[in-house]
Order: C-alpha cells, then sequence, then structure tokens
C-alpha cells in the first residue's frame, strides 16, 4: 500500500507523464496504458518526451546508457502506469 504522500508524489508523476506524453504526440499511447483495455506499446523514441534533463539524471544515477534507459522505459512504463491506473483512470 502506498503512503498519502507517496500517493499523491504517484498520482501527481502520472498526470504529468500523461500531459509530456501528450504534447508530443504519444498520447493515444499513454492513454491506453491508463484505460482498461490492452497496452499500446511505446517505441523506444521517447527522447524528447522524457527530456533530456531528466534522461541524464537517470544515466548518471543508474549508470545505463540513455539508449538502454529509453529502451527500457518504452517496455516498462506502460505497465507501471497500468499498474496505478487499475479503474481505468488517475486517481485523485
Amino acid at each position: 500500500m502506498v503512503g498519502g504522500a507517496t500517493a499523491r508524489s504517484v498520482v501527481s508523476g502520472i498526470s504529468e507523464l500523461m500531459e509530456h506524453f501528450t504534447q508530443n504526440g504519444h498520447g493515444e499511447a499513454a492513454a491506453s496504458w491508463v484505460g482498461t483495455g490492452s497496452d499500446h506499446e511505446m517505441a523506444p523514441n521517447i527522447s524528447q518526451t522524457i527530456g533530456p534533463d531528466v534522461l541524464a539524471i537517470l544515466s548518471q544515477q543508474t549508470g545505463l546508457s540513455q539508449q538502454e534507459l529509453l529502451a527500457r522505459l518504452s517496455r516498462k512504463l506502460p505497465h507501471a502506469i497500468d499498474k496505478y491506473t487499475p479503474d481505468g483512470h488517475i486517481p485523485t
């Protein structure tokens, strides 16, 4: 179970991610992750959506190349969003 402050951070993060994906042309795929139907796959070309600053920080913190991070995010992010939105919408 996620605690109050952590739950708010997760919800805020999901909302922000959805906004970024929508603004960068990946809104349909991102909406499928939240919805109750099947999840659309995300192509590894999401660097603009994630942003170069965030990629640089994640790369430094994980020791992974940016290419590997993008590949992993494209595989794992849809499932993570789906897990935190089991009712088909972002919790409030």
